[in-house]
C-alpha cells in the first residue's frame, strides 16, 4: 500500500524541482527527502524521479502520483473546512423524536429558535414510537428524544435532562354537579364512569397510581385513546377523564376543566440526549430553547 505522507514529500520534490529545495521547504534534512521517496519507489515498484541536470524530474509514474497527491491534499483541506463548519455547528443533521402533546408547547418553539440560529442544519423531526422511545437515541439514530418518566437513562451513552412536571387535570361535562367545584379532590371522580385518554404506558401510569392511592380504580366505560377525542366524549356526557395540562391544546365549551388534588397525578417529561451529540452546538441550543419554551407559563 502506498504511504501518502511519502506521496506528500514526493510532490514537494517534483513542485521545487529538487531535493534540496524541498527539504528545506520541508523543514526536513535532504538526505530523510531522499529516504522518503526510495521507499516510495519500493512500494511503487518503480521509478518516481530521474535526473535532470542539477535537478530532478518526474517519471510518468511520479507524474501520477504526484497528481493523486494533489488530489488527496485537496481532500483532506475540503474535509477540514467540513468537520470546522460541523462542528461550530453551521452544518450537519438534527435528529429529533418526540411525543405528540409535547409538540406545540416545547417542542415548535424550539425547534424554530435553532432553525434561525443554525440555518444550515437539516433536523429531522418526526415523533417516536410510543412503545420504544429510546430506541433510536441507543441506536444512534436520534440525538435528543422527549420522554415521560423514566427518572433513570436506561440507555448507556444518554443524558436525561428534566423539563417540566405536567399535573393533570379533571375534564368533566360543562353541566356536570362535579363542575361547580373549582378544586376537585380525586376520589370525588371514584364512582363517575371514566373516559380514556392514554394508552397503556408512562402516560396512563400516574393516573393509576394516583387513582391506588385514592382508594379505587377508575371505571373506564370509553376508551377515546386521545386527549382531543376524549374532551369530545366527555362534552357528549359519557363520562370523566383525567388528562395532563399539555393535552389541554384548545378549550371546548361542553367541558369544564378542573384542578384534582390529593393526590394530583403528575407526569415528568425529560429530554434524552445522547452525550456523545453534546458536542454539537445545535443540540445544545435545542436543549436550552427546550428548557425555556419547559420555563414558560
Amino acid at each position: 500500500m502506498l504511504d501518502v505522507r511519502r506521496m506528500q514529500v514526493l510532490r514537494a520534490v517534483v513542485s521545487s524541482g529538487s531535493v534540496t529545495a524541498a527539504a528545506a521547504n520541508l523543514g526536513y534534512t535532504p538526505s530523510a527527502v531522499s529516504q522518503q521517496v526510495a521507499a516510495l519507489e519500493r512500494e511503487a515498484g518503480t521509478a518516481l524521479l530521474e535526473r535532470a541536470g542539477r535537478g530532478v524530474r518526474p517519471t510518468q509514474a511520479g507524474r501520477l502520483l504526484t497528481e493523486h497527491a494533489a488530489t488527496i491534499s485537496r481532500n483532506v483541506a475540503e474535509a477540514e473546512t467540513a468537520l470546522a463548519e460541523l462542528r461550530a455547528g453551521r452544518t450537519g443533521r438534527l435528529a429529533v423524536r418526540y411525543f405528540p402533546t409535547v409538540g406545540a408547547r416545547l417542542v415548535a418553539p424550539a425547534v424554530a429558535r435553532v432553525r434561525r440560529e443554525h440555518p444550515g442544519v437539516r433536523i429531522d423531526l418526526r415523533l417516536h414510537d410510543p412503545d420504544d422511545p429510546f430506541g433510536e437515541i441507543a441506536r444512534g439514530g436520534a440525538d435528543l428524544a422527549l420522554v415521560v418518566g423514566a427518572p433513570h437513562a436506561p440507555v448507556p451513552g444518554v443524558r436525561l435532562v428534566h423539563l417540566l412536571d405536567d399535573a393533570y387535570v379533571a375534564l368533566l361535562p360543562a353541566d356536570h354537579p362535579l363542575a361547580a367545584k373549582r378544586v376537585l379532590d380525586l376520589a370525588d371522580l371514584a364512582e363517575q364512569p371514566w373516559v380514556g385518554s392514554e394508552p397503556p404506558g408512562p402516560c396512563l401510569e400516574p393516573v393509576l397510581q394516583a387513582c391506588a392511592a385514592a382508594g379505587f380504580s377508575p371505571d373506564v366505560v370509553v376508551d377515546g385513546q386521545d386527549h382531543a377525542t376524549a374532551r369530545g366524549f366527555v362534552a357528549a356526557g359519557l363520562g370523566v377523564a383525567v388528562i395532563p395540562r399539555l393535552g389541554l391544546t384548545g378549550r371546548h365549551p361542553g367541558v369544564a376543566v378542573r384542578r384534582v388534588r390529593r393526590p394530583e397525578p403528575v407526569r415528568t417529561v425529560h429530554a434524552a440526549v445522547r452525550e456523545s451529540a453534546l458536542t454539537h452546538p445545535p443540540v445544545r441550543d435545542l436543549l436550552d430553547a427546550l428548557r425555556e419554551a419547559a420555563a414558560r407559563p
